[in-house]
């Protein structure tokens, strides 16, 4: 199973969305909270091509996006496979 990142901030209710999507399926993820860091938080940017918000859902190198796609990407049958490749 790949590594899962999920940048978060304590406040967001999509990442609780998003951790609670993964826990139901059992996966385990690094959750990396940018709240009041600002170097982390461009770390993130960088890393998710631009996009500022959170959550911002990493499955190995794959970047998801955020809960809204994941969760989409679930409902369409392609996040199982995604977590399940090596």
């Amino acid at each position: 199973m790949p590594k899962v990142t999920i940048y978060t901030t304590s406040f967001c209710p999509y990442c609780h969305a998003a951790k609670d999507l993964l826990g139901r399926k059992g996966v385990p993820f690094e959750e990396i909270d940018v709240s009041g860091q600002p170097e982390l938080r461009q770390s993130m940017t960088q890393r998710a091509n631009g996009q500022r918000t959170v959550p911002q859902i990493f499955i190995g190198e794959t970047h998801v996006g955020g809960f809204d796609d994941m969760n989409a990407m679930d409902r369409a049958g392609k996040l199982d496979p995604l977590l399940q490749a090596s």
